[in-house]
């Protein structure tokens, strides 16, 4: 049963609305991402939940009681946010401590809380502590700490990870998610980052100009995006017109201007002879091909024009006689390769590619 339920929050600003009819739930200890490019309505309805502005529509419910005339400090709900808003006065203890101290605890339990939180995060030692003297990393820990030092009943994190370098990023996102899940802690993280928001995320709530565009868990989401903007928000850029030309159970076959392809990853369309639709490929679809192709091996051939390696894989940008250019990730295995501007092959896994409705977004 949904612990915090949305329904229907609108904002209005002049003509524009930013969020506009937005409606999810989020289950009692699952982590909901609101995932979008910047200025899309996520901090606006995130400070909205959390009572830091007011809807002109719609309700926030918590534990099925509708909050809108609960003060903030009322609500229990712990605040995130991607500066951390440590105060450069006090020690890692004190900057913990402090909501503790406002809801005039024990001071025993106090000190109790702090060692316990201050351990989950992995900062056991560091109570005294100057904050300004703490790399990012830790200080994002420390933030978090004092997150969750009241036991909040829901956490809310704004692009807590958005101030770091990449390397610390991806290092901690993956830590970030286990502590959550760790302390069982409802939340909503907010992101611009698909990467972050899959790898920390039971399931995102994917926004675009104010309004909800897709939502389901990072798996669906990436394997059955609703529309183009979906895509290629996602990073999933191989997109190209096509036509169904035949249909069978669980597979389509479709025209498109790099040939005939078949698929067997139907999306969420109704497909039918004639339709038009959206072909996505995604860059794990290929593989090369050295010997000549089978005719049911969704092959295609093109020019070799860009080849980068990134580690356990080649990044590919081929060149179709049609003009079109596609990009592709295959196993980093140099001697199947040929060198730039020669011709390759590649089949593509059918189960790999899309279908999408044409249709503006």
């Amino acid at each position: 049963m949904p612990i915090l339920e949305i329904h229907h929050l609108t904002k209005s600003y002049g003509d524009e609305r930013f969020p506009d009819d937005i409606s999810f739930t989020v289950n009692e200890g699952e982590i909901v991402c609101l995932l979008g490019p910047s200025g899309c309505g996520k901090t606006t309805l995130l400070r909205i939940i959390a009572g830091l502005e007011t809807a002109d529509a719609g309700q926030v419910l918590f534990a099925g009681r509708d909050v809108r005339d609960v003060p903030v400090h009322h609500r229990n709900f712990g605040l995130m946010f991607q500066d951390y808003a440590l105060f450069p006065h006090k020690n890692v203890f004190e900057n913990v401590a402090f909501g503790l101290r406002m809801m005039h605890l024990p001071r025993t339990e106090v000190e109790t809380r702090v060692r316990e939180v201050l351990e989950l995060v992995g900062l056991s030692g560091f109570e005294e502590r100057d904050v300004n003297l703490l790399s990012g990393g830790e200080q994002q820990r420390v933030a978090l700490a004092r997150s969750l030092a009241p036991r909040p009943r829901l956490l809310m994190l704004d692009e807590p990870l958005g101030s770091l370098d990449r390397t610390l990023r991806e290092r901690l996102m993956n830590e970030l998610r286990a502590i959550l899940k760790g302390v069982g802690v409802t939340a909503i993280y907010v992101t611009h980052d698909q990467e972050e928001a899959f790898t920390v995320a039971d399931r995102v709530v994917i926004m675009n100009h104010g309004r909800k565009v897709q939502e389901g868990t990072p798996q669906d989401v990436y394997q059955n995006p609703a529309t183009e903007f979906v895509a290629r928000f996602l990073g999933l850029t191989n997109l190209l017109p096509g036509k169904v030309v035949g249909v069978g159970k669980g597979h389509a076959e479709v025209e498109t201007e790099i040939g005939r392809l078949e698929i067997s990853n139907l999306g969420i369309g109704n497909w039918e002879l004639g339709v038009e639709a959206t072909v996505l490929i995604r860059p794990e679809a290929a593989g090369v091909i050295t010997e000549s192709p089978l005719a049911d091996d969704n092959a295609i051939v093109g020019t070799l024009v860009e080849r980068s390696f990134r580690g356990g894989y080649y990044r590919l940008v081929i060149r179709h006689a049609s003009g079109l250019h596609l990009s592709f990730t295959v196993q980093a295995i140099s001697e199947s390769l040929p060198p730039l501007g020669a011709s390759i092959c590649l089949s593509l896994r059918s189960e790999a590619i899309s279908l999408l409705p044409r249709v503006q977004n």
